[in-house]
């Protein structure tokens, strides 16, 4: 986890530390160039909003001089730090919660006047997974609501779920992103504005979004208009919006400027105060002119960059990495844009040599479509493989669905590619990047499209000469471990694949099923279709009961403290797998959250991954234990 961030001339950003069980630490580039961490052990910088987390930071001047207000992941309460004080110690500004993260706070931004930090709240209101309401609340800097959860001032609460409210620059009126049960964010969304009242807003009104329209970004332009990226034409390009409800296009054009908003606080553009923006197209860094409307490329060696931009008029400060780098805060003058990495490469990366570089290809799907993928062969300098013997490969299934494969260096790929194994990552139907028509191929398709789409690509490579049709798998996390399971009990292309913290069992997944969190409890209406109407369609293509179709052995990897895709689910396949003869292994990891964070986790679960390829796809590999499968 790295985002960036600029405050008073100085660049800031969070970064994790695995070897210090995934603590994520805050980090400031003082104007002298030093490199300080604002926040050491135990100070925990993440939030639990939406289970994926937001923003976890905000930096302001107010009565108290420079402060930075955090959310700390022990007791997801909110404290703010006096930056002028060099002993000053953080003080929590929000109530401690009945119930262990009873309270949750995200998308931290100062008040007009820098008195009160303005967030979204989450309160659990009772005990199941979708028992969650969010309002925009204000907490008093000075900390009265530390103790007296009273002082906390709702600011409004228009929808169920929300975005931190932005002010004008002149303090008058407020603009958030709101949306409904069921659609997610990259579905419809609405831009909301209302008045800065004494007790908090006025009405509110709706100047963009709707139904079929995603609002993914805003910032105000002036005290009466705001710049936003919107795709009311499929792709989300920037749009400046007035208070009088006037909307006009900035760029028209089919590239994809903006995302999925699966995070809170994510910033795909930033202005440079001329007219002129940083925006990523695809991905990467870009210039738009609104004068000319031009959209020129910002040439960087780094070619994958996270939706974290910033821009001060003099610095431009981005999250990036390309296929021999992992993601690194970068920072770029705005007159010569000349790139300045910011910080270093984890240690233990292997040679460059050992690391392969991805071959971007588009592959045609069984029913025409294009399908974008990234093909990364066996890379080792010190081995080759036997004359005429072609190599195993694994299909990569990105999480999501409604994700998108980064070209960024994946230290997973090149352990397996470094081993003999060819990668290839696919971009399915329904991943993003590539407008709202590809994306939504996947309406009620979920467990057909992802599946049919990354069966053609392995089996393109198999036929082209490129990969072993006999020694072929799959694997993913999430979204892409249900695409694993549903893959592997539907066709016959894998010998074999890899399902991490993954989805099994769709209604148990759904919101009536109660074994997923509220942000994502209604997703399945549009990824396979609403309930009850859609029931058996939910069963017919849910893994879970379709265990004796399963083509080959899997192995499941499982975090026990998931609340995206909790045990239960990986729990009851496994005990239905046992008895049946199928080879299959069940790992599970204490103290693991969707996704792994802990150097030891992540170390155990490769390590497993590569034995169970060795054993069922017939090859030798020494350094690693042997994985045990049962049957």
């Amino acid at each position: 986890m790295l985002t960036a961030d600029l405050h008073f001339g100085e660049v800031w950003w969070t970064e994790s530390r695995p070897e210090e069980g995934g603590r994520v630490a805050l980090i400031r580039r003082a104007a002298d160039g030093r490199t300080l961490e604002v926040l050491g052990a135990p100070w925990n910088v993440r939030n639990r909003v939406h289970e994926y987390g937001g923003k976890p930071w905000a930096v302001f001047a107010g009565d108290g001089g420079k402060q930075v207000a955090f959310t700390h992941w022990d007791d997801q309460r909110v404290y703010v730090l006096a930056l002028d004080e060099p002993d000053a110690i953080p003080k929590p500004v929000s109530p401690a919660p009945e119930r262990p993260h009873g309270y949750r706070y995200s998308d931290l931004v100062a008040g007009p006047d820098g008195r009160e930090v303005w967030c979204v709240r989450e309160t659990v209101i009772g005990d199941s997974r979708v028992d969650v309401r969010r309002d925009l609340v204000a907490l008093p800097v000075a900390g009265t609501a530390a103790q007296d959860a009273d002082a906390v001032r709702v600011l409004t609460a228009t929808h169920h779920f929300l975005t931190a409210p932005r002010p004008s620059p002149d303090g008058r009126h407020v603009a958030w992103i709101g949306w409904e049960h069921p659609a997610m964010p990259w579905d419809g969304t609405e831009l909301c504005v209302a008045e800065i009242t004494e007790d908090g807003f006025g009405p509110h009104r709706v100047l963009a979004g709707g139904p079929s329209e995603s609002v993914c970004q805003l910032r105000w332009t002036d005290d009466d208009a705001l710049d936003v990226l919107t795709d009311p034409t499929g792709w989300w390009n920037p749009h400046r919006v007035r208070l009088d409800g006037t909307s006009t296009p900035l760029l028209d054009a089919e590239v994809e400027i903006g995302g999925p908003l699966w995070q809170l606080g994510a910033s795909w553009f930033a202005p440079l105060g001329d007219g002129r923006h940083v925006v990523l197209r695809g991905g990467r860094p870009a210039l738009f002119d609104e004068s000319d409307h031009s959209l020129v490329d910002i040439e960087t060696p780094l070619t994958a960059w996270r939706a974290s931009l910033a821009c001060d008029g003099h610095t431009i400060v981005g999250v990036a990495g390309g296929p021999h780098s992992k993601p690194a805060v970068v920072a770029l003058d705005v007159e010569t844009l000349t790139p300045q990495i910011l910080t270093g490469q984890p240690e233990g990366l292997p040679d460059a040599a050992y690391l392969p570089l991805p071959e971007a290809r588009v592959f045609t799907g069984p029913d025409g479509q294009r399908i974008p993928a990234a093909v990364y062969p066996p890379t080792n300098p010190d081995f080759a493989a036997p004359d005429g013997e072609l190599p195993p490969y694994l299909v990569h299934v990105h999480g999501g669905p409604t994700g998108q494969h980064s070209t960024v260096l994946d230290p997973t790929i090149a352990y397996f590619t470094s081993r003999g194994i060819g990668v290839v990552a696919v971009d399915y139907g329904g991943s993003s990047g590539y407008g709202r028509a590809f994306r939504e191929r996947l309406r009620e398709s979920w467990g057909e499209v992802d599946v049919a789409d990354c069966a053609a690509v392995a089996q393109a490579l198999a036929d082209e000469g490129t990969a072993d049709p006999a020694r072929l798998a799959i694997r993913g996390g999430s979204a892409g471990g249900w695409t694993t399971a549903a893959s592997l009990t539907t066709v016959s292309v894998y010998r074999c694949g890899t399902a991490l913290f993954p989805i099994l069992d769709l209604e148990g997944w759904s919101g009536s099923g109660g074994e997923t969190h509220d942000f994502e409890s209604r997703y399945l209406d549009s990824l396979v279709g609403p309930l009850p109407e859609t029931a058996q369609r939910y069963r017919d293509r849910s893994p879970i009961h379709h265990v004796d179709r399963l083509a080959g052995p899997i192995l499941l990897l499982q975090g026990l403290e998931d609340e995206i895709c909790p045990p239960e689910q990986s729990d009851r396949f496994a005990a239905q797998l046992e008895g049946r003869g199928i080879p299959f292994a069940y790992l599970t990891f204490e103290g693991e959250q969707h996704g792994f964070r802990r150097f030891e986790t992540v170390q155990t679960a490769l390590r497993a991954e590569l034995s169970f390829y060795a054993q069922t796809l017939g090859f030798q590999v020494s350094g690693v234990p042997t994985l045990q499968l049962r049957r």
